[in-house]
């Protein structure tokens, strides 16, 4: 049985439910992961997602920044949170689909919204740098995102904001040291990737050595003909799961949308 999972960096989905609308009636994903939502949980659009066919939804909000949320065609068996970094800020929702969404083994989805890291990457001169590094250590501690289990069924997702690959940048030479592909950064994803051995899901499909972007600066004034993006967000997969994905979209058409976020949203199909 296909199961599709979406995640969107929406940057505001009260201002954006529209967009999510469209993703919805165009592409039809079981589950749709959201970052960057900016709303109180009092203030989401629960409605909205319900009349177009997403009755379900675990949320996790604060207002005016940050933000996560899992809306789906199916219920959850499970719905977590987990806080990073003891600053009280949204950034991790989790839920687990089983017999009740139709499955005959549970999958766990994560949903994560990793900090941007502000502009200098100098954690002694940059706050925000020094907590998006402390993240990924204790993301990288938690028991939850290494199971042991051989068989587990888990995908995480979300906008991490790091590219780490060559590749996942429009010039590795010129943003090493430009946050979100600084050599820090990298070394740190590598180690949460490592640490629960999730498989990079998109790179199966489109091989390491190729271009892959997922955002492209508002700043551009022709994002598309300039086309300087960067990879920020990701699909990961346990080992065991990871085979089951049969198809990877990375909707690049989103960002020509009307008012479009700058992220655009990837999609991944599969059989579980």
């Amino acid at each position: 049985m296909p199961l599709t999972i979406a995640t969107w960096n929406i940057n505001s989905v009260r201002l954006r439910i529209g967009l999510v609308e469209k993703l919805a009636a165009e592409y039809q994903p079981d589950v749709i992961c959201l970052q960057e939502t900016k709303t109180p949980d009092d203030r989401f659009p629960l409605k909205d997602a319900a009349k177009f066919g997403y009755p379900h939804a675990a949320i996790h909000g604060q207002k005016g920044y940050h933000g996560v949320a899992i809306l789906s065609k199916r219920p959850f068996d499970q719905v977590s949170r987990q806080g990073f970094c003891d600053i009280g800020d949204a950034r991790h929702i989790c839920v687990t689909l089983g017999r009740e969404a139709g499955l005959e083994a549970p999958l766990t989805i994560h949903n994560f919204y990793i900090p941007a890291g502000g502009d200098i990457p100098d954690p002694a001169l940059n706050e925000k740098f020094r907590h998006k590094l402390a993240f990924l250590d204790e993301a990288t501690m938690w028991e939850q995102l290494h199971p042991e289990d051989p068989t587990a069924r888990s995908v995480l997702v979300g906008d991490l904001n790091i590219a780490p690959l060559e590749t996942d940048v429009w010039s590795h030479k010129q943003l090493l040291d430009v946050v979100s592909h600084t050599p820090i950064e990298v070394e740190k994803l590598e180690k949460l990737q490592a640490a629960g051995r999730w498989v990079d899901v998109m790179r199966n499909f489109v091989p390491p050595d190729e271009r892959l972007y997922t955002w492209w600066s508002y700043r551009a004034a022709d994002w598309e003909a300039s086309n300087r993006g960067r990879r920020l967000d990701h699909v990961w997969a346990t080992p065991a799961f990871a085979p089951t994905a049969r198809a990877m979209n990375v909707v690049r058409a989103a960002r020509s949308w009307e008012r479009p976020s700058d992220h655009v949203p990837v999609v991944v199909t599969f059989d579980v």
